[in-house]
């Protein structure tokens, strides 16, 4: 009898956690595929009408016409009135990094310091994150996984999103080192009866000069080899030849216009400008020194009381017109599902749908140092891609019917899709 109640309750906990646990990842891809009758959107501005594309051991071999005479392979996935996208990306992101909020002992997005570029996002990534299931249905397929905190919060990686283990999702690894530039201004601690308005922040200079001081130590350590192993130090390598990307947090116009010459100084020349609202401001001091920048979500009020109310809709096209390569991040891990729909936002606010995809795809490979396999469907990069009923950038339309990593068929099914199915039976909605 005991032993009858302990089965049932191994059975029990076997079923929960199988309830509980994210989709099991896809195997390798051993099916070849055809889409057939597409319109497919390239993701570098062009769009295919009646397309065919055909991948197979995990990359694209063939996109063109399907008027074409030539033979298909593998699985034929009739496309007619529906679309094909390549995976979109998101950047900036702490997705895998944190699971509820509320519960402090599922957040592993920063550490405790203040100097930490040896700090690797990519081994607290959470593969089994229900959170990033949730990316999928929406076509957001990979992304770039941030630490945050800190003056340098450490380094970042790019995962795809099925994936077992932190191992298998890593696209790239350790690409990049992130860094929150000081404030130029400082709010008063309103809850302790201080002036909770904008004012100078004193210690500005001072800040920048320990962060200075900082790096030149690093330069210094990694020129000679008589030095004790020095781990932060270690991992500033790269930064200073251009093989790794500084990533660059700095809001306002001031603070952008002082990194900008501080990495200058210090030739520091890989560099990406990270939610800066105001780079429209010094847009064309960008441009001059070939700085990619990461966008905000559009989904937001603006930052100031006399700022148009529509400027964070048109912030991207702002920065595009002046020939600035633009993408779009989130920090946020549960809102990040609606990267297409910011996209989509900034398509309507005077960028366009061909370029708007372009900031969640290509370019977004091209600022993440990923574009050489992944971002567009173009023959021998990776077939990471999607077909959506409709167009994926309106929430209405965005509905897709299969999706694929590395030519592996990925699950579309999440928990929200679960609940979505399990109540539309219930009230008899299709």
């Amino acid at each position: 009898m005991k032993n009858k109640f302990i089965f049932k309750i191994v059975c029990f906990l076997f079923i929960g956690n199988t309830i509980l646990a994210q989709q099991t990842p896809a195997p390798k891809q051993s099916t070849d595929y055809s889409i057939e009758g597409a319109t497919a959107h390239i993701g570098n501005g062009t769009i295919i009408e009646n397309s065919l594309i055909m991948f197979s051991n995990g990359k694209i071999q063939f996109v063109g016409k399907a008027e074409m005479k030539i033979a298909r392979i593998g699985t034929v996935i009739d496309g007619k009135n529906l679309h094909v996208y390549p995976g979109f990306i998101v950047a900036n992101s702490t997705l895998g990094l944190g699971e509820i909020d509320a519960v402090k002992a599922t957040i592993d997005d920063e550490e405790t310091g203040t100097m930490l570029p040896h700090i690797r996002s990519l081994i607290a990534y959470n593969a089994e994150s229900k959170v990033v299931e949730s990316m999928r249905p929406n076509g957001v397929l990979m992304g770039q996984i941030t630490p945050q905190g800190g003056v340098i919060s450490g380094t970042s990686s790019i995962v795809q999103f099925d994936a077992w283990n932190w191992e298998d999702a890593a696209i790239k690894a350790d690409a990049g080192i992130h860094l929150n530039w000081p404030k130029s201004l400082t709010r008063g601690r309103w809850w302790m009866g201080e002036d909770a308005g904008a004012k100078p922040n004193k210690e500005y200079s001072n800040e920048v000069e320990k962060l200075k001081t900082y790096l030149l130590d690093g330069q210094r350590y990694l020129a000679s080899s008589k030095n004790p192993k020095n781990l932060p130090f270690e991992a500033l390598n790269g930064l200073f030849n251009g093989s790794k990307k500084l990533f660059i947090a700095a809001e306002k116009a001031k603070e952008i216009t002082d990194a900008i010459a501080f990495c200058n100084e210090l030739g520091i020349k890989n560099i990406v400008l990270v939610f800066s609202n105001e780079a429209y401001k010094v847009a064309n001091l960008i441009k001059e020194n070939n700085i990619a920048v990461i966008v905000d979500k559009s989904h937001r009020t603006p930052d100031h009381n006399d700022d148009d109310f529509d400027l964070p809709y048109r912030n991207a096209q702002l920065l595009v017109e002046k020939g600035i390569t633009v993408c779009i991040g989130d920090t946020g891990r549960m809102s990040a599902r609606n990267l297409p729909f910011y996209a989509g936002t900034y398509a309507a606010y005077g960028l366009g749908k061909n370029e708007a995809l372009k900031l969640i795809t290509l370019n977004a490979a091209k600022i993440l140092g990923i574009d050489d396999i992944v971002g567009s469907l173009e023959v021998g990069k990776l077939a990471t891609l999607f077909i959506s009923e409709g167009d994926a950038l309106d929430m209405r339309t965005n509905k897709l019917t299969h999706a694929f990593i590395e030519g592996r068929k990925i699950s579309l099914e999440t928990h929200q899709t679960e609940l979505s199915d399990r109540y539309s039976k219930k009230y008899g909605i299709k």
